[in-house]
């Protein structure tokens, strides 16, 4: 078998609109009403458009057992704990992070239409996905947005072997003349923990620069990489950033940081704890927002527009793949990793969700 029939027989194609029902209907059998169950749907199907599995469909088996078992609950208001207008603190009351995120950052970007800048600390909170969804959910609004979350320690110290901060993610939108197009999401270890299990569900190795066994030993093991350790982005710069994460997430918002934030795939009946941030800075307050979205295209027309280097086509700014991609997987349908697929099914079944027909492209 080619490595290409390989990679063909992984993946496959449905459509879109059949995903975002399956997945809806799931939250629905788990006691959620039809918006809100459509609201985490939506933003799980839209990082498998996206490009970014590991923060897809395939974690709604893990949703599931966390709700059954009671480590997160359906509560969907946030608890305003703290005003002081431009910046709040608000309690997710161990609810969905699909749910309770729009709702921050929509305080976030209605502060900074009043004060040029809103920042809303969440505390007990839930894993919430992709944060590019909600750093664009400011950009759509003509905003800069920045939105980050602290999770359970993964990572070493340079030199360490014990896990004592999470691979936290950063994301950053940024609104141009042509919309949002220039979208910085990543995670502060090499790669996220989510696509080194995509890889232990799909039975292949991964490079040995992505995380260590238990011992702290590079390994290209994926089994031996979830029982141990993953590698910071950038060795000592990765760790430096993932660390002052965990300050502005965790230790600011009076939340979990460290080890109080708990594992998603373990202790399934214990809140997740971690916390979030998400901020909007509005560009009327610092000269208008057109003149900003001018500036910013021209930016991002300078990056395209830049040398390439032999045997080089194209320059992309960060976020412009995964648009494309997704834009062209709303047109032909969702291609994604079987082993997710089967999950997704499984827990649909299992709950006894109504399955839709018709959703196979291949």
């Amino acid at each position: 078998m080619t490595a290409q029939a390989s990679d063909a027989d992984r993946r496959v194609l449905v459509r879109r609109e059949w995903l975002e029902a399956t997945v809806a209907g799931v939250f629905t059998a788990l006691g959620f009403d039809s918006a809100d169950a459509t609201e985490i749907a939506t933003a799980l199907v839209e990082a498998d458009l996206r490009g970014v599995s590991s923060h897809g469909v395939m974690l709604v088996p893990m949703y599931v057992e966390r709700l059954n078992a009671g480590g997160v609950t359906r509560e969907r208001e946030l608890d305003i704990l703290f005003d002081a207008g431009a910046a709040m603190v608000v309690d997710a009351r161990g609810g969905m992070g699909q749910l309770s995120s729009p709702q921050a950052m929509r305080h976030a970007i209605e502060r900074a239409g009043r004060y040029g800048i809103g920042i809303v600390s969440v505390r007990n909170a839930h894993h919430f996905g992709a944060a590019s969804r909600w750093a664009m959910q400011a950009g759509q609004a003509g905003c800069i947005g920045i939105a980050m979350s602290n999770t359970t320690p993964l990572m070493p110290a340079p030199g360490g072997a014990e896990r004592l901060v999470g691979n936290n993610p950063l994301a950053i939108a940024v609104p141009t003349t042509a919309g949002v197009e220039i979208v910085l999401d990543m995670a502060l270890s090499a790669v996220a923990l989510g696509k080194i299990r995509l890889a232990a569900s799909a039975g292949r190795p991964i490079p040995d620069t992505w995380a260590t066994d238990p011992s702290g030993t590079p390994t290209t093991d994926p089994d031996e990489a979830v029982l141990g350790m993953l590698l910071p982005a950038a060795g000592h710069k990765g760790f430096g950033l993932a660390l002052m994460i965990d300050v502005l997430t965790g230790v600011l918002s009076g939340g979990g940081w460290g080890d109080q934030v708990r594992p998603l795939y373990r202790e399934p009946d214990r809140p997740n704890d971690c916390a979030h941030l998400f901020l909007a800075i509005d560009p009327e307050l610092m000269g208008g927002v057109e003149d900003f979205k001018r500036r910013s295209s021209g930016l991002a027309a300078r990056v395209r527009g830049s040398a390439t280097a032999p045997g080089v086509n194209r320059l992309y700014l960060p976020g412009e793949i995964e648009a494309e991609r997704a834009a062209q997987q709303r047109r032909n349908g969702v291609r994604i990793e079987r082993s997710g697929l089967d999950g997704l099914l499984a827990a649909a079944r299992a709950v006894g969700a109504v399955i839709p027909t018709g959703g196979m492209l291949n």
